[in-house]
């Protein structure tokens, strides 16, 4: 089990210089949302389906909804690469790609974690 230090644990600002560039990669969870939209007439699944398919090559956990898909890598670089390789696989004259990142640095935190603590605050299962 990893424990990581702190501001809590190590008090104030000293946490920071406990932990060296190694251990911040070793935990960093980057977690992105990509859309991607073809500019088209008609249904745009067969495009959206080539930029998912170009995700599979990446070591990214995703899912993909109805607005966009959920990304997790280990590092933000990896999620850049995968998003990039996704709008580069969409075969039309015009695509627009909007990609939000939460790169945490400080400690593994899964999309699933973030959605369990909002459940928790309801008091009960978020519908989907």
């Amino acid at each position: 089990m990893l424990v990581v230090p702190t501001p809590t644990t190590m008090g104030g600002s000293a946490w920071r210089s406990y932990l060296t560039p190694a251990a911040l990669v070793s935990i960093m969870t980057a977690i992105g949302e990509l859309t991607i939209v073809p500019i088209r007439k008609g249904s745009m699944s067969a495009e959206i389906a080539k930029a998912i398919e170009a995700l599979e090559p990446f070591d990214i956990d995703y899912e993909t909804t109805p607005m966009g898909t959920i990304i997790e890598a280990e590092s933000a670089s990896e999620l850049f690469a995968a998003a990039r390789a996704a709008h580069e696989a969409v075969d039309e004259d015009r695509v627009i790609t909007t990609l939000t990142v939460d790169d945490n640095r400080t400690v593994t935190k899964r999309a699933a974690d973030k959605v369990t603590a909002v459940e928790e605050q309801l008091g009960r299962p978020a519908k989907r």
